[in-house]
């Protein structure tokens, strides 16, 4: 499998990095989702860009660079649920009887869509009555406790929701993948520009094993999650499950053991407010939970041996 970037492509991520530098800086970042944040990428396409021709290769391309800027919102939604709904979506895999709902972005979603083996329901997000969570695992992320979620209109059958689960398992593995290289980039800056005893620290042996580990990580992800879209793309080149399965747990992984290194590299600022690198570590946290946990994918891929 040919895994260099085809010139259209490689002008799609350009274009993204350039939207991602241009409007969503740290101060951006941190200020949360907004209707704004969702206007501006809509206006960049990236909600419609299956939609519009390109692939889910493509797709998760655009998403590998949000996950580089930690661009907060229900974004994996967006895509699922470009043309069936209107307004901003939010969703969640339906909670087992008895069990509250867990409802990201709910203030500022229109709708909430809820998917399980029978089909997807919308809800308008209005009709959703539940509680803010007070201390939320990624402070960008805000969860609503919901009790009882209403039953909503059904707005696609099973079908539709084998493929979200599969596309948006590939989205949430690019936007981690993003996030791994996304840290490695930030580790190696801070570790070219701190100097002890007169040198950078990047210099010292330790440091260089810790980032050139954390190098290998990301392109191990970047890499299962190219051939994960592709495979979305062709069913024909390969086994669709087992490599969606497979770019999830490394993308995961990847994301998380390098948001500690950063943290590391960035010794004792690495665990403040501050610095960037804890919204990182803690939106890898919140996404390995959604669109399937590691464990889930691992065991599926042992299963399928």
């Amino acid at each position: 499998m040919n895994f260099d970037l085809t010139d259209d492509q490689e002008a799609l991520v350009d274009g993204i990095r350039a939207v991602c530098q241009g409007r969503f800086t740290s101060d951006r970042v941190r200020g949360g989702f907004d209707r704004g944040v969702w206007s501006e990428l809509a206006e960049t396409g990236v909600f419609s860009l299956v939609a519009d021709g390109f692939t889910w290769a493509d797709a998760a391309l655009a998403f590998e660079e949000l996950g580089r800027f930690v661009v907060p919102g229900p974004l994996v939604w967006g895509v699922l649920a470009h043309g069936l709904v209107d307004g901003i979506p939010t969703g969640l895999e339906a909670p087992a009887p008895g069990v509250p709902a867990m409802v990201e972005h709910l203030v500022a979603s229109d709708v909430v869509l809820v998917i399980s083996d029978d089909g997807v329901r919308a809800v308008p997000a209005g009709a959703v009555q539940g509680e803010a969570l007070d201390w939320p695992l990624d402070p960008l992320t805000p969860i609503h406790r919901v009790p009882v979620l209403p039953a909503g209109d059904l707005v696609a059958g099973p079908e539709v929701v084998a493929d979200w689960r599969r596309r948006g398992a590939v989205l949430t593995a690019a936007f981690l993948a993003g996030i791994a290289q996304g840290t490695v980039a930030l580790s190696t800056e801070y570790a070219l520009a701190r100097k002890q005893f007169d040198r950078p620290i990047g210099s010292f042996q330790a440091i260089k094993h810790l980032l050139a580990d954390a190098l290998a990580r990301a392109e191990v992800a970047r890499t299962a999650v190219h051939a994960a879209a592709v495979t979305l793309d062709d069913p024909e080149v390969g086994d669709v499950d087992r490599a969606v399965h497979g770019a999830k747990v490394l993308a995961g992984e990847a994301a998380l053991r390098n948001a500690k290194t950063a943290t590391q590299v960035h010794g004792g600022m690495g665990f403040t407010w501050e610095v960037d690198v804890h919204l990182s570590l803690k939106r890898a946290w919140l996404l390995n939970t959604v669109f399937g946990s590691p464990d889930a994918h691992a065991d599926a891929i042992a299963a399928a041996l």
